[in-house]
């Protein structure tokens, strides 16, 4: 059992992979594709996002260092630049609109239950520290 998980970790558990497979039969995503499939993209643009790179050579070599800590997400080899340029120019979008409300609905229902108020150090403008009340809304 892991007990600590990275960011990243977290994020993509978010995404039930049951809905994401229904929602790619659903758009026919994967109709064309060969052998680089929309799980494998949805991984490669959320580890761009979160990684802040700027070109597919960032994301394919940023991949390709953590290859062997994707690979129990089903992320089976990483792609070549040639193959994410093709994926991002011709996958279709609706796919990814679908994820988003999936996981925005799912976020929404992890976030309607109430938590106890979390005490917040935060600074202000005279260089002191002044404690403010936030209510942490959360798992």
């Amino acid at each position: 059992m892991v007990t600590v998980a990275s960011c990243f970790a977290q994020i993509l558990a978010l995404i039930d992979r049951a809905d994401f497979a229904r929602a790619i039969r659903q758009h026919a995503a994967e109709r064309a594709a060969k052998g680089f499939g929309c799980w494998d993209h949805c991984v490669a643009m959320l580890f761009c996002q979160m990684g802040s790179a700027h070109s597919l050579r960032e994301i394919c070599g940023g991949l390709a260092t953590a290859l062997g800590k994707l690979v129990h997400l089903g992320v089976r080899r990483t792609p070549t630049r040639s193959t994410l340029a093709y994926a991002n120019a011709h996958r279709l979008w609706n796919l990814y609109e679908t994820l988003f409300y999936q996981v925005l609905a799912r976020c929404q229902t992890v976030t309607s239950r109430e938590a106890a108020p979390v005490l917040i150090q935060a600074p202000a403008a005279d260089a002191g520290y002044h404690h403010h009340r936030a209510v942490c809304r959360g798992v």
